[in-house]
């Protein structure tokens, strides 16, 4: 199913950029358009999980450095059954974490440095255990390429509005119409592929999360922290286009917002993590 998720995904990215491109420049925009769209494709299945990590400056770890959390996770990917992945440390005191790769066997997992000191051992073995679910679901390809195209998409608007602003040439009233329609949409679109992507596999996860570390209310307490803190202040470098990555929304939002976010609400998660831990589930 994740298979056919990640084609769709991509698919859906070459169709963006033929659109634009045509929107562009005609037939000789869509032909630079589907070279991009290549481009893209190939760039996101390769190499976006690099560009995660970069994005947000996180610094590879060896079990020298930080010797019982990476100890933590190589015990956590022996009961999962999967490889070890890389690990990885993002210098902000806001707690937070999330995986990325594009397969199990070139998987990565990075947390903050705010959730190694803010979390008991058993809370950050539940953490690393729903992040190391996801690699299992192999559900790292489709949020890492989510990423990219929230990203593309979010500049495409940015290019709607500068056309509106000074124009593409052509006829005014339809390029306007064209551009505002475009700048409207594209947000929306955005915000539904994150919807789509995120929010069912965050419980999926924090089931096998639960089930791997042993200890369903431990990951709710750490669900609570993190929740908590990330009102407080938001990570670092952190936008739209990889908030659906974490394993709570690293974003400050309240209200109306809350109805479009990307991850479920906490307070359901740690609901049916408590009905798991008494054997409800």
């Amino acid at each position: 199913m994740n298979t056919l998720k990640t084609v769709f995904l991509m698919t859906f990215l070459m169709v963006l950029f033929l659109l634009v491109g045509y929107w562009l420049g005609g037939s000789t925009g869509m032909t630079i358009a589907l070279i991009f769209s290549v481009v893209m494709n190939f760039g996101s299945y390769w190499f976006s999980d690099k560009i995660v990590l970069s994005l947000y400056r996180a610094r590879q770890i060896n079990r020298t450095e930080a010797p019982r959390f990476y100890d933590m996770v190589e015990r956590l990917a022996q009961n999962s059954n999967l490889p070890m992945p890389r690990v990885y440390v993002i210098d902000d005191p806001t707690p937070n974490a999330f995986a990325t790769g594009r397969n199990p066997e070139n998987a990565a997992v990075a947390a903050t440095t705010g959730i190694l000191r803010i979390l008991t051992e058993d809370e950050l073995a539940g953490v690393m255990a729903h992040e190391l679910s996801h690699v299992k679901n192999r559900d790292i390809l489709i949020g890492t390429i989510a990423a990219t195209i929230v990203g593309t998409i979010t500049y495409i608007a940015q290019m709607a509005g500068w056309a509106m602003m000074f124009g593409r040439g052509g006829d005014d009233d339809d390029n306007g119409i064209s551009s505002l329609v475009l700048l409207i949409l594209a947000p929306i679109a955005a915000t539904m592929l994150q919807l789509a992507v995120s929010r069912a596999r965050e419980f999926s996860a924090d089931e096998g999360g639960a089930a791997i570390s042993g200890n369903p209310l431990s990951l709710a307490s750490a669900l609570q922290k993190l929740q908590n803190a990330n009102q407080i202040k938001p990570v670092n470098h952190s936008g739209p286009a990889t908030a659906h990555m974490f394993i709570v929304n690293p974003l400050r939002g309240g209200g109306i917002s809350k109805l479009f976010s990307t991850h479920p609400p906490v307070e359901e998660r740690v609901k049916r993590l408590k009905e798991m831990a008494q054997g409800r589930r």
